[in-house]
């Protein structure tokens, strides 16, 4: 495939390869803009119904215009029949990737970085399109000048979003379809609900706001049956229960967000952004921090149960 035009890109390179395809960096011939090209594998493009959820991630992103949604450029079939997705190169470091390395996250860091994600699916939700996978290996992180901080969330995958407006061709979720990933999924979509809402990105922003601050994610289990049965019935815990020195403001914001009912949520993602701000205010901005809690590793490194769906491409 190195050499081949798909679109207008030259294939450079591969960057990576998953389960439904492979990622090459590619150029534009006129342009020499570099670009990520997603290419699902010719056994997969020949399906319909695996083709449109591929596609549907680049008629979601289309309709979004935010610096904190990865861009799509592009996407179409290849001469050779396969479905591809030309989009925006990022450079710099996935979220579990950061989450890896380090453990947990500082609060103020944490809640920094998910003001952000908040105020770009904020964005998302105003043109009717639910995320329904957000986790860390879906944020990306990048320098970027113009953030005070120096750096830059994306948001990435919306291939499983849903278009709340269902518009003819778009993608439908149907009652009792589970989509989505076990450990950051919101009751409603544990039980495979069709009416779900922008609130069920709350709740899953909640989850990985939990999972930065404390290094685990609020639930857990042997198996993907025993965390839906935990997110649709167990109380979701404070962080403080899980990590000492967890300050109250903290544990009230995550708890807000974790509420079973929808309506016992933040009821948009610019009401949380707004909550964030006078909660970072009250955190030290430093990596040094409060008494009882410092930035680092607490506990071993999470894995995901087996079973949990690997990510598209």
């Amino acid at each position: 495939m190195v050499g081949a035009v798909i679109g207008n890109y030259q294939i450079v390179r591969k960057l990576g390869e998953g389960g439904m395809g492979v990622v090459y960096l590619g150029q534009h011939t006129l342009l020499g803009r570099r670009a990520a090209i997603k290419v699902l594998l010719p056994a997969l493009s020949a399906r319909p119904d695996i083709v449109n959820r591929f596609f549907n991630e680049a008629r979601a992103v289309t309709t979004i215009s935010d610096p904190g949604i990865v861009q799509v450029f592009d996407f179409g079939y290849h001469s050779d029949g396969s479905a591809f997705i030309v989009m925006e190169f990022l450079e710099g470091e996935a979220l579990d990737q950061r989450l890896a390395k380090r453990g947990r996250l500082p609060a103020y860091e944490a809640l920094r970085l998910c003001r952000q994600i908040a105020t770009s699916l904020a964005a998302a939700h105003a043109q009717h399109i639910i995320h329904r996978d957000l986790k860390p290996e879906n944020i990306f992180l990048v320098r970027d000048a113009e953030v005070a901080s120096g750096e830059r969330s994306k948001i990435l995958d919306f291939g499983i979003a849903k278009l709340s407006d269902e518009q003819p061709g778009q993608i439908k979720t149907h009652a009792g379809a589970l989509m989505g990933t076990p450990v950051y999924m919101s009751p409603e979509q544990c039980r495979g609900l069709a009416d779900i809402d922008h609130r069920s990105d709350i709740y899953a922003l909640g989850c990985v706001m939990f999972h930065l601050i404390v290094g685990r994610p609020p639930f857990e289990g042997e198996g993907i049956g025993d965390i839906i049965s935990a997110h649709i019935r167990e109380p979701a815990p404070a962080p403080s229960s899980r990590l000492g020195g967890v300050p109250a403001v903290v544990d009230a914001l995550l708890l807000r967000c974790l509420a079973k009912a929808p309506a016992d949520r933040f009821q948009t993602m610019t009401e949380l952004a707004q909550a964030i701000g006078p909660v970072l205010q009250q955190l030290p901005s430093e990596a040094g921090s409060f008494a009882g809690y410092d930035a680092g590793p607490s506990l071993p490194p999470y894995s995901q149960p087996p079973g949990t769906p690997p990510p598209p491409g």
